[in-house]
This record gives C-alpha cells, structure tokens and sequence, in this order.
C-alpha cells in the first residue's frame, strides 16, 4: 500500500520473487506503463536485467510495442557491469526522446514504430 500511495519513499525494495512480480508491475504503471519499465534481478550469482514487459502475442508482427524497457533493461546492465558511462548515455538518449519525440509511452500510440523509436534512441547516443 505505502509503495503505490508514497513510492518516492522507496530506493531498493528486497522481496521474494511472487512479491516482486507483483511490485515490479505496480512500479511499472507508476513510471508509465510496461513498456518502459526496465527491472534488475540483482543476485550476485546470476544477475539478469529485463524489461517488465510481458508476451502481448496480439501486437505480433505490428511494429507497435515500446521498446525503451527493453533498451533501457540494456543501460542498467552496463551500469551493473561496470559501464556506467555506457550506461547513463543509454538512459539520457531515452529520455531525450520521450522529451522530445514521443507522443506516448502507450503501444501504438507513440508516433514512431517499434523500430523507429530504437533507431531514434541509437541516434541520440551519435
């Protein structure tokens, strides 16, 4: 309750895998929506970062999805591996996009196809 009503409170979150899921798609609605909400497992063992995003077999092959979890799941692994400047310019291409280009962070509704808006990211980091 206290992460949905106050979620500024919250840094690290430590949980068990059920409690994450349930959390990590809370977070994702709060950031806007999951196609943006970039995740880390971060198990010194077997770390794994990953978009939050699910299958959504219905927009197969339409070129609608978001991908900036995706891209930016990619930003958080190169942080993680030691590649933090790799990784914030990452991130900060994203963010210039969504500033400057994108309409929405909803499927379909962005302006810009799937692949565009990864072409768009690749080109901010230029």
């Amino acid at each position: 309750m206290w992460f949905v009503k106050n979620p500024e409170w919250f840094d690290v979150i430590v949980t068990d895998n059920m409690f994450g899921d349930i959390i990590t798609d809370l977070a994702a609605m709060i950031q806007g929506g999951l196609g943006v909400a970039a995740g880390g497992n971060i198990n010194p063992e077997a770390p794994r970062c990953s978009s939050d995003g699910r299958s959504a077999p219905k927009y197969t092959g339409q070129n609608v999805i978001n991908p900036l979890a995706a891209i930016n799941a990619a930003a958080m692994m190169l942080d993680f591996l030691g590649e933090a400047q790799a990784g914030a310019a990452i991130e900060n291409a994203s963010i210039q996009i969504i500033n400057t280009k994108i309409q929405s962070l909803a499927a379909g509704r962005m302006g810009y196809g799937t692949t565009q808006v990864g072409d768009l990211v690749a080109g901010a980091l230029a």
